[in-house]
């Protein structure tokens, strides 16, 4: 396998496990940190909305919603203009993990990063940019063709 895959493979997996330890402090499953910032950035969004602003399937916000509404961070509630929508909405709980979680975070990006002069670091989220928009363009012309 080539190098820039097997290193990227194996930094997401240890990322992904840092991640979810840190989102678990917050009693959070890994992912619905990702769905919670996407109603912190507008309340009352569909799942499909949502699902496309997190770049997962609707099915999967829906699982999500369900533990989440269970745990008591969101609320489900229909649309006012069309019966058929459901929207997600904050409760307090939701909205108050906002800080702690942007927190962690931060302090993990800061901690994994620590290595790098600020030179490196901006080279790397511009360099990984540029590695996103590719990627993505090559999966948005492997679906379409």
């Amino acid at each position: 396998m080539p190098e820039f895959l097997d290193l990227h493979s194996s930094t997401t997996k240890v990322l992904r496990a840092l991640a979810d330890g840190a989102m678990r402090r917050h009693g959070l499953h890994l992912g619905q940190d990702h769905l919670l910032a996407a109603l912190w950035e507008q309340d009352g969004r569909t799942p499909g909305e949502i699902a496309a602003a997190v770049h997962v399937t609707t099915p999967t916000v829906v699982k999500m919603a369900t533990r989440m509404t269970t745990a008591g961070l969101l609320t489900r509630r229909r649309d006012d203009r069309d019966n058929r929508l459901v929207r997600l909405w904050l409760t307090d709980a939701g909205r108050a993990l906002r800080g702690p979680v942007e927190a962690e975070r931060r302090s993990m990006e800061e901690r994994v990063t620590a290595d790098l002069t600020e030179a490196e670091r901006t080279h790397l989220l511009n360099a990984l940019a540029k590695i996103h928009r590719s990627a993505s363009g090559l999966l948005d012309e492997q679906a379409g063709g």
